[in-house]
Parts: C-alpha cells; structure tokens; sequence
C-alpha cells in the first residue's frame, strides 16, 4: 500500500487531516480484520452527496437551456458506477486502499463497487477537510478531463436510446432489432443481432446475450453514422 501522504499528488489537494484520508481508504474487510471502529463507508455515503451537488449545479451552470430531465440523465451517467470506477483508476486510488487479506487476493480493490466507493468516500474526505467550493476544484476537473461531454457519454452508455432518438429525428422512424442466429454451444451461446432503419442494416452485434447484442448492434449503428 502507497504511503497515504501520496494521494495529494494524484488528486492536486493538500490534505490537513490525514486521519480522514486513512479513514477513506479504510475497506470494512481491513477494519474487521484489525478490529477497527471505523472504515470507510460513512465517508462514502457523504461523499456521494457530495459529488451529486457539485455536479448538479455544474450541470445547472453549463447547460442553460436543458430541460431537468436531460440534466438528470447526464448527472446520472457521470455519477455511474462504471464512470466514478474510471476516474479511481486514473488516479490509482486502489494503490491507497486498506484491505482484507481475503479481499484482496480475491481481487478486490479491481472491483468496480469498490473503486466507486473508494473514490466517493475520497470525495466525502475532501469535503470534510475542505468546504464544498474547495472540493468542486479537486472534482469538476477530473471530469471535464476524462468526461468533457457529458452527452456523449450519456448516448455511449444508452446507445440504443441514442439510435432510436437519432433514428425518429432523422428518418421518423424507430430501428428495427432482428436475430439472425444463435450460434455456439449451449452453455455459451452466441446471439447475433443486426439494427436496421427503412430495411437498411446499419449495426451489427454478437454477444452472449440478447439485449446486450441489441445494444452493440446499436452502438456499432451509431458509429457506422457518426463516420459518414
């Protein structure tokens, strides 16, 4: 484990209260194990707060003329599991982490569920040691850099709502999903699924599931547009 004093390098913070940042990176499983009266999951709670508000009036100040429901969505997908899990490995958060043995030789601190914990419970610390304005320095950056548009985002992570809205707008018709075959053998199926608009095939997808097929079909669409 990296020397806690460290991460003010990775997130461009002076921390002032090191007890905090232990605590933040403190996984329940080290805490049991050490017969801890803390770990970091308080600080997660808080912090997740913490970054809802921040990136809500962010949102609020960036895109003036969107409706709520769209900044709802774009808050949600930067606020996604998968997306909070990015930005903690960016900044390796993981090498800070207090763990179980047992967790951490099952591969824990790669976990996604914990990346997303470790890095809103990091958020929370700042917060606590800082004020809310000192916080939005360490955080809108780190998303303007690995999330500068948060549509975009929002359509790589729905892409079969982005087709089906860019498909209304541009032909006035929804895409059309068909399987074309199930291939592979039965514990490990393969469905192969193509998107098509006005009879038109424009994406492909194959994988071990249907929708998600559907959704790499849609993806593969999007893409196949956005070059033309």
């Amino acid at each position: 484990m990296e020397d806690i004093r460290k991460l003010r390098h990775q997130i461009n913070y002076k921390i002032k209260n090191m007890e905090l940042f232990k605590e933040a990176f403190t996984h329940r499983s080290y805490a049991s194990e050490h017969k801890l009266d803390y770990d970091n999951q308080r600080l997660e709670y808080l912090g997740d707060a913490v970054v809802e508000i921040i990136l809500s009036e962010t949102l609020f100040k960036r895109y003036p003329d969107s409706p709520e429901g769209l900044l709802t969505k774009m808050r949600s997908a930067l606020v996604r599991q998968d997306s909070l899990a990015k930005l903690a490995r960016q900044l390796k958060l993981d090498e800070f982490i207090r763990m179980g043995r047992g967790e951490m030789e099952s591969g824990g601190p790669q976990r996604e569920s914990t990346l997303c914990d470790l890095f809103e419970a990091m958020i929370g610390a700042v917060y606590l040691d800082s004020s809310l304005e000192e916080t939005a320095k360490v955080l809108v950056p780190l998303f303007n850099e690995h999330f500068p548009d948060p549509l975009e985002l929002l359509k790589s992570q729905n892409p079969k709502g982005g087709l089906q809205e860019y498909s209304q707008k541009k032909w006035g018709k929804a895409p059309v999903y068909q399987l074309h075959d199930v291939n592979g053998p039965d514990h490990e199926p393969k469905f192969v699924v193509t998107v098509s608009v006005n009879g038109n095939v424009i994406g492909k997808g194959v994988a071990g599931k249907r929708k998600t097929a559907e959704g790499l079909a849609a993806k593969d669409a999007l893409k196949q547009i956005k070059d033309i």
